[in-house]
């Protein structure tokens, strides 16, 4: 059952981005499953996964408008955590689950099953209760809105991500948005979420120049003395900021083979925050 906990978890966090949530639906699913009559139930896994994907997509549903300070961005994790009981191997990508909230939960779901899971487009209709035919619709619908982006990086521990992410805190300690700017994509995309408790100075900025002001900006306000760590959430790099022992916050990196920053995710929600802790 601990192999089947793990999986469920994987599934559910991936379509929710939150982690308790994932954890919330699991438990639901396995203490409703406890007390079913199983003389029809043939296989006890594909039995648990299809109920926990339903009741998934049918949580996302409900929860998709979340009112947050900022944009709200998925619950990161340290997939190295003990703590946390999800496949590291099918844990989506950070860059993914963000772009993941543009889907509708069923177009989200038909991803996660083909990409991450590789089940078979047969295999999606029924655990969906939909055509063959509409589960191809559904992620072919999903992957022009993805941008390619691939399910989990080919490498996670890329030494040039390491010395971006090294170039990247200096030039922020240090008040440098020319030095900043230099490690920016033209188009970069910053994202802040704060959660229901902390107001961010900006949800979304686009762009170099403007990017690179507002992280001055922040640190020089926010972030100045504050230790910080590097790490590796969902299989892309981060820098967390420290305020005594606890997370003050967190910036997740999106960063090309070249070594160029694409996407920062900046996360001072704090219930967010205190699993990485």
């Amino acid at each position: 059952m601990q192999e089947n906990y793990r999986k469920l978890l994987t599934y559910a966090y991936n379509i929710t981005g939150s982690y308790e949530d994932a954890q919330d639906i699991v438990q639901d699913v396995l203490e409703k499953y406890i007390s079913l009559d199983k003389t029809e139930i043939r296989n006890e896994t594909n039995f648990l996964i299809k109920s926990t994907v339903n009741h998934a997509i049918n949580f996302k549903n409900k929860h998709t408008k979340k009112m947050v300070y900022g944009e709200w961005l998925p619950e990161p994790l340290s997939l190295e955590n003990a703590e946390n009981k999800l496949i590291k191997e099918q844990t989506a990508r950070y860059t993914l689950l963000v772009l993941l909230e543009q889907l509708n939960a069923k177009e989200r779901a038909v991803y996660i099953l083909k990409e991450g899971f590789d089940y078979s487009h047969l295999e999606i209709a029924e655990i969906l209760n939909i055509s063959i035919e509409n589960s191809r619709k559904l992620l072919s619908r999903a992957g022009r809105q993805l941008q390619e982006v691939k399910y989990t990086p080919d490498h996670i521990d890329s030494p040039i991500h390491k010395d971006t992410l090294r170039q990247y805190q200096k030039a922020l300690s240090e008040g440098n948005t020319v030095q900043l700017e230099e490690l920016l994509l033209q188009d970069i995309r910053l994202s802040a979420d704060g959660g229901k408790r902390v107001r961010v100075v900006k949800a979304v900025e686009i762009g170099r120049t403007a990017v690179a002001s507002l992280l001055a900006y922040v640190q020089q306000q926010f972030l100045t003395k504050k230790p910080c760590t590097f790490h590796t959430f969902n299989h892309q790099p981060a820098v967390c900021f420290w305020r005594e022992s606890r997370i003050y916050n967190c910036q997740i990196l999106d960063i090309d083979e070249k070594g160029m920053i694409r996407e920062i995710y900046s996360i001072v929600d704090p219930e967010k925050l205190k699993r990485l802790e």
